[in-house]
């Protein structure tokens, strides 16, 4: 299905040089002079990489249909294995088709990307917070809490992170697959 420039929205998947990318910033730039232009950002769901793209205004683009469907994480071996909750078929996906592979707990219901022509699986997302409990990390010191001192934790996936100074073993914190960074305590 082709569409232009004016039609780009972020999520929107499109083929360019024989592989399938992902728009995940655009900015449509006006200048006072010369033809107008659109500035994205853009990950190829092939690969991983993200790079900055720069379109003409108009520019027709090949726009891939895509569907997302849950799965849940079963096991991992050389790839990692998942299972439609709704009808029970496995597929594996390797790492990195995965946000943050690290972060998967057995379970842990994710959201696969289909290309929708072939069924191929594009990319694995993780929910943005997800639950670890801390089962290593150096005693904090009562009281300091006037600064954002971090310290070292480990988390039950076998993963570091830094954790404010107020976490103990066996306390319960929310993890932004995102960006790896400790987000809060979950209350008892």
């Amino acid at each position: 299905m082709a569409s232009t420039t004016a039609d780009i929205h972020n999520g929107m998947c499109f083929r360019m040089d024989s592989h399938i990318w992902k728009i995940i910033e655009f900015l449509h730039v006006k200048p006072g002079k010369g033809p107008a232009f659109v500035r994205t950002k853009i990950k190829n769901l092939n690969n991983g990489k993200i790079v900055d793209h720069t379109f003409n205004s108009g520019v027709k683009m090949d726009v891939v249909r895509i569907e997302t469907r849950e799965y849940q994480f079963l096991f991992q071996d050389d790839q990692y294995n998942f299972m439609n909750t709704e009808d029970f078929e496995q597929i594996t996906i390797p790492a990195t088709m995965i946000n943050a592979p690290k972060f998967l707990k057995e379970g842990m219901v994710c959201m696969v990307m289909f290309n929708a022509e072939d069924e191929a699986p594009m990319t694995c997302d993780l929910p943005t917070l997800v639950e670890y409990e801390i089962t290593y990390t150096e005693p904090g010191l009562r009281g300091d809490t006037a600064t954002n001192a971090m310290k070292k934790a480990m988390l039950d996936v076998n993963v570091e992170v830094r954790v404010p100074l107020f976490i103990e073993v066996g306390d319960k914190i929310r993890i932004d697959t995102s960006t790896g960074h400790y987000h809060e305590r979950v209350k008892k």
